[in-house]
């Protein structure tokens, strides 16, 4: 009776923090002016080819239905927006729409994501425009902000840019050398230099060249800093790139930095890519993110650009939980206790009329003691405790559980007062 390997459990704990991260996700896009859809959770594995090439299957869960179709397990979000996109022709663009929810894929298990877990995503779709590009960047800002997650960086590339570099360096300007060096450039986030160096050589590559492009791809800060360091007169997309600061800066968004050796793993990616981190933690990008043109071509639509990002929910758990996490806005609960069989009937009703109120109740279910029901208590902010003397008279025992205090309180005054009695906002 195990789960298979990479699964897990939600438990109420994680679940509260997975609703506060959707919560504050949902109030950003609407801020921004976002549409919010579901896309389907399973899809033709053709459709999904259509994004990674066949590689992909290694990566999927997929399987033959009883129609014997191949279809699979979302892996991601872009996807199935861009499919359900490319199918409406009458869609008003630019058509700008977000995405939440769980995700499979068939990796190997590591710390903040198992094989099933849960991602936020944005995408934009229409006419290619640097402003589309800024307009995700900034929301990705924003929304961090809106988590109170501090130190979050974002670094952004230009897959055309860094092109340019190898194209180059490496007097070629063949796709499968450039996807290759492009993997030399993921892996040195990972890896050792010499055990890249040593990697590629076996495959041919020239040691000096290869180190002129690991080395291209240190180039990090602001564009200030980095035209000081390399010449960028001549490389085609720093005009854009610097464009794209500047909008970035005119939107107010300032914890954004240049990073040549963020070119993102998929070969579909043509433009602006990124990546956020969390400067203080080590579980890795928090969100990626960049231009995809090439995807709705693939759907068959040469006339939509696409521009998206997605993010890691459990990561940036993970990186809230290393910061404390004190911006769960969660009601406190209070618990309704009954001090014999007797009372039982009316303090389910004030348990109910709390309920009404949205305000979260417990109540003994099993008749037990008062005693067990006081220990079980202790995770409530309050205790109203009724009791058959005071009932009587139509009050109830209100116990702060925090310092101890008590005070006899009128029935009437919790449902009309239950806000500042309670201490409940």
């Amino acid at each position: 009776m195990n789960l298979p390997r990479g699964m897990k459990d939600f438990e109420t704990d994680e679940q509260t923090k997975l609703e506060f991260v959707r919560t504050k996700f949902l109030e950003t896009c609407k801020i921004f002016g976002f549409s919010f859809m579901d896309p389907s959770p399973i899809e033709l594995v053709s459709v999904i080819e259509a994004k990674s090439g066949p590689a992909i299957r290694d990566e999927i869960y997929f399987f033959t239905d009883k129609g014997e179709r191949e279809v699979a397990l979302r892996f991601d979000f872009t996807v199935g927006l861009t499919r359900y996109v490319v199918e409406q022709k009458s869609l008003k663009l630019p058509a700008k729409i977000a995405a939440f929810g769980g995700v499979w894929r068939y990796d190997e298990p590591q710390k903040g994501r198992y094989r099933y877990f849960h991602q936020w995503d944005l995408e934009i779709y229409g006419k290619p425009s640097l402003e589309s590009d800024a307009e995700i960047i900034e929301f990705t800002s924003k929304f961090f902000s809106r988590l109170n997650l501090k130190g979050v960086t974002i670094h952004i590339s230009h897959r055309k840019l860094v092109e340019a570099v190898v194209n180059k360096v490496f007097e070629s300007d063949d796709p499968r050398l450039v996807s290759d060096i492009f993997r030399a450039i993921d892996k040195i986030q990972k890896k050792r230099k010499d055990e890249i160096l040593q990697e590629y050589q076996a495959k041919g590559y020239a040691k000096e060249k290869l180190e002129k492009i690991l080395e291209f791809s240190k180039i990090s800060g602001a564009p200030e800093q980095v035209e000081k360091e390399f010449d960028m007169a001549a490389i085609p997309a720093w005009m854009e790139l610097k464009e794209l600061f500047s909008s970035l800066k005119n939107r107010g968004v300032e914890n954004v930095m240049v990073n040549f050796g963020i070119v993102r793993g998929l070969d579909y990616y043509s433009g602006v890519v990124f990546e956020a981190f969390d400067v203080k933690s080590e579980v890795g990008a928090l969100v990626g993110g960049g231009r995809y043109d090439s995807l709705p071509k693939a759907f068959g639509r040469d006339d939509i650009g696409a521009t998206g990002v997605a993010g890691g929910v459990e990561r940036i758990i993970l990186s809230l939980e290393s910061q404390g996490m004190q911006n769960l806005e969660q009601k406190p609960v209070v618990s309704v206790l009954f001090v014999n069989e007797q009372m039982l009937k009316p303090a389910v009703g004030i348990a109910s009329r709390l309920r009404q109120m949205d305000i979260p109740t417990e109540i003994d279910l099993l008749g037990r003691p008062f005693k067990k029901q006081m220990e079980n208590a202790t995770n409530s902010k309050f205790a109203i405790i009724v009791a058959p003397k005071e009932y009587a008279e139509r009050q109830v025992l209100v116990k702060n559980m925090d310092d101890g205090t008590e005070k006899l309180v009128h029935v009437d005054l919790i449902f009309s007062d239950a806000n500042s009695l309670l201490g409940i906002s």
